[in-house]
This record gives C-alpha cells, sequence and structure tokens, in this order.
C-alpha cells in the first residue's frame, strides 16, 4: 500500500465552518481545512481577504446568469483547479470533455 490516506494529516480534511458575509447577509461555509487553507492562499495571491474572495467568486457567477447551486463543491473545484495549475504542466491535471448524449 502507498500509504497515502494513513500519512494524511487528520488536520487536513477536518470539516471547518466559517462565516462568510456576502451583500449584508451572513452565511455559513463548511469545507475541509485543507480547501480553506488554499483558498486564503488564491484570495492572498489576488489581493483579496478570504471572505472577499469568495465573494467576488459568487459576483461573478451570478453576472453570468447562474445560479450556485453547490457553492462549497464550485469552491473545492476552483481550488483543485488551482492547485493543479501551481503544478509542472507534465504534472497537471486537465480533464477529458464529457461526451454530450
Amino acid at each position: 500500500m502507498c500509504q497515502i490516506y494513513s500519512s494524511t494529516p487528520l488536520d487536513l480534511y477536518r470539516r471547518e465552518r466559517r462565516s462568510v458575509r456576502m451583500h449584508g447577509h451572513v452565511t455559513s461555509i463548511k469545507l475541509e481545512a485543507l480547501y480553506w487553507q488554499i483558498l486564503d492562499r488564491i484570495a492572498e495571491a489576488q489581493g483579496y481577504s478570504t471572505p472577499r474572495f469568495i465573494t467576488e467568486l459568487y459576483d461573478e457567477i451570478l453576472e453570468e446568469g447562474r445560479e450556485p447551486d453547490n457553492f462549497a463543491s464550485l469552491l473545492r473545484v476552483i481550488c483543485t483547479r488551482w492547485a493543479g495549475s501551481q503544478l509542472p504542466e507534465t504534472l497537471s491535471f486537465t480533464p477529458e470533455p464529457t461526451a454530450e448524449p
């Protein structure tokens, strides 16, 4: 066995709930600690606080005329894509387009 699971610190996949104020409304977002760490890094790189960055993402979705059906899942995907973009090209992951039925 490659020890990927057993060597992963428990704190990285412990769920954290954070309250974020978006346009005067407080909402609670629950993500694994690792995703919060990644969001903190992305926000800092963009010059935002994490709550402000999350609000910007939410606003982008609304500007495109979409509804954020599962915002926590979207945040996880954004984190995963960002982390993949930080890898050398030979290690980065780009999913194959799914075939239309």
